[in-house]
């Protein structure tokens, strides 16, 4: 498996971000909600980390809960990277 690094993930956010016209901010604490990152861009954000892994990601939605900064979204792939 390709494991990416966590500047390579946000690269794939600030890609995800950035197709729905806004900017992924440099701020690892900025907060999912004020930037409109919704649970479908963070759907779109795991399949395009499978694609560029050719590992499918196992999580579930108790975990998703937890997620609430752009850093949680980056720690919380790399650590599925990993599993």
């Amino acid at each position: 498996m390709n494991e990416l690094s966590r500047a390579q993930i946000r690269d794939l956010m600030a890609q995800v971000v950035q197709h729905q016209g806004r900017v992924l901010p440099d701020d690892d604490s900025a907060d999912l909600r004020e930037i409109g990152f919704r649970s479908l861009d963070f759907s779109e954000l795991a399949l395009r980390v499978e694609d560029a892994t050719g590992e499918e990601l196992n999580f579930d939605a108790p975990g998703l809960r937890r997620i609430a900064t752009v850093g949680d979204v980056l720690d919380f792939l790399a650590e599925l990277q990993r599993q």
